[in-house]
């Protein structure tokens, strides 16, 4: 079944590429003058900054006021107040506030970017940095820290008043309290840790970059095994080891991920993404896709139509699934005439 759209919003698949030698100085520039490896930006809402993009530089992401809905990757979430989020390079991203008041607020958000390329050369040199490749291998997927807020906010502040090496210092203390941060987890579809004995890793890392390539085709794990030279009698226990997910749990994961991206991405009607993805029942697809989204594929493709999106101030108080739910919206006329600010790339 093709799921309609609310009236006046049209669906663009593209995320805005964002470069940083055409971003304009008045996003936010470092008091320090010119851009350097750090940049430090906010802004209030509306604002033409909220908008369905991507770019080369991790971002830092502090939500100071409004509430509303992320959408990083192909993942789907409320925001409040303190939510915190890093992203990696080229992982598309927005933050739609809905109610706003009718003068706006001033100051929505506060963000840090900076470049991939000057962390890995530093890495080559001060060992001590490899501390963080873990936590930037996360960013790919989007990382939401909890209970840290209040403190980076203070380290963004005092990146904000000084700079050179005093600057670099701060960034590295901040860092160094996101790698440490206890309570994090990965937003986006794909991401999968793996830890061992190198022997065990390197083969269920064989067994992992199998399924990815074949999530359309049925997998079964004597296939796995064959790809990955694992005994079969062990492979169960040595993925759930290696991983703490189950082989099936996994694979139905990266499966949801697939789906939610021709979701995004595509036209194509849902029963035909669930077969894509390599489901072999529209109801098998539902049940696994709403036990992991959160949400039907009916009410993630309706969601999604908001990420190209400024601030919206929706027509009811609150906009919540589960006790209105998407479908609700849509019928009831969804977005007013808010919708006619969703960008076209």
């Amino acid at each position: 079944m093709r799921t309609a759209m609310p009236q006046g919003v049209r669906r663009n698949p593209a995320p805005e590429v964002e470069h940083s030698f055409v971003r304009s100085l008045q996003s936010g520039p470092a008091p320090s003058g010119p851009r350097g490896f750090l940049h430090c930006l906010q802004h209030g809402s509306p604002s033409p900054l909220e908008r369905w993009h991507c770019h080369d530089e991790y971002e830092l992401h502090l939500i100071a006021d409004t509430r509303g809905w992320a959408f990083v990757g192909d993942h789907v979430g409320r925001f409040e107040p303190g939510h915190l989020v890093l992203t990696g390079p080229r992982l598309p991203h927005n933050w739609v506030s809905h109610n706003l008041p009718s003068e706006g607020v001033e100051l929505r958000s506060q963000a840090l970017q900076f470049a991939d390329a000057p962390l890995r050369k530093g890495m080559e040199v001060f060992n001590e940095l490899q501390e963080a490749a873990p936590l930037l291998e996360k960013a790919r997927y989007g990382v939401e820290f909890l209970g840290i807020s209040d403190s980076v906010r203070e380290h963004f502040d005092r990146m904000q008043t000084c700079e050179g090496p005093e600057r670099f210092a701060e960034f590295l203390r901040l860092l160094s309290r996101l790698v440490r941060c206890k309570s994090q987890r990965v937003l986006s579809s794909g991401w999968l840790p793996v830890r061992g004995r190198a022997e065990t890793v390197d083969a269920i890392a064989r067994a992992v970059a199998y399924i990815r390539l074949h999530l359309d085709q049925p997998l079964s794990a004597p296939s796995v095994c064959d790809h990955a030279g694992i005994s079969q009698g062990s492979f169960s226990r040595l993925f759930g080891q290696c991983t703490k997910v189950s082989f099936t749990d996994f694979a139905n994961r990266l499966r949801v991920g697939k789906a939610c991206q021709l979701l995004m991405e595509s036209d194509q009607q849902i029963s035909s993404i669930c077969y894509a993805a390599g489901f072999n029942n529209i109801a098998n697809f539902n049940r696994r896709f709403l036990k992991i989204k959160g949400m039907t594929p009916k009410e993630f493709r309706l969601q999604v139509a908001m990420r190209h999106s400024q601030s919206q101030t929706l027509p009811i108080s609150r906009f919540d699934m589960e006790n209105v739910g998407v479908d609700a919206m849509a019928a009831a006329g969804a977005f007013r005439e808010g919708a006619a600010l969703y960008r076209q790339s």
